[in-house]
């Protein structure tokens, strides 16, 4: 009996320390400037990023996230022309719609397009984005469609009370690895016109 409790607060603290380890880790994330921050959501500024992307025909996240994060974790753990190594990133972005979705990772800053090696898997593309004004809505914990489609409803209608002109997909940036249990950030996107 005490040899259990034992065990059970061993494993207790060390489920503790890997979440501590997780939150702390130094990952590189997306950079972009907040232009403007509301009740509900920010307008930022993110600027031209170079990412590797995944389209595929899965219309819901549950379809996308785990097909798409294999194909583009396979490039990045050595999957390419020259077997290199890339750091992760975050977040991870998803454009979840009814006709073609795609999951992207964001390259380290320190590559651009020219420098990355080239997929072996020839459905992950490296692409250039443009800079982009955006609206975000934060939510935490684990996402799924549900929660997705609640906070871009809730991201519409704040826009729209406040009077701001959106177009395009609202996205979804998932910012944390599957087992960590806490401290999860997850937001949702559109593009808005401003200035």
């Amino acid at each position: 009996m005490k040899m259990s409790l034992i065990i059970i607060a061993i494993l207790t603290l060390l489920v503790f320390l890997s979440q501590t380890y997780l939150i702390m880790a130094q990952t590189e994330t997306q950079n972009y400037k907040v232009i403007k921050t509301l009740k509900e959501f920010e307008i930022r500024l993110y600027p031209a990023a170079t990412m590797a992307t995944v389209s595929m025909n899965a219309k819901s996240y549950k379809e996308l996230s785990t097909p798409g994060f294999r194909k583009l974790a396979g490039y990045i753990f050595g999957g390419n022309s020259s077997n290199t190594k890339i750091a992760m990133t975050t977040p991870v972005h998803m454009d979840i719609n009814e006709s073609q979705s795609s999951m992207s990772f964001v390259m380290p800053s320190a590559y651009t397009k020219g420098q990355l090696p080239i997929p072996n898997d020839s459905s992950v593309t490296i692409i250039n984005t443009e800079e982009e004004y955006v609206a975000a809505i934060t939510f935490s914990g684990y996402a799924d469609d549900e929660s997705i489609k609640l906070h871009a409803t809730k991201l519409e209608n704040s826009l729209k009370e406040n009077g701001i002109e959106y177009f395009g997909n609202f996205r979804f940036l998932g910012y944390n690895a599957p087992y960590q249990f806490v401290g999860r950030k997850n937001e949702i996107i559109v593009s808005v016109k401003w200035r």
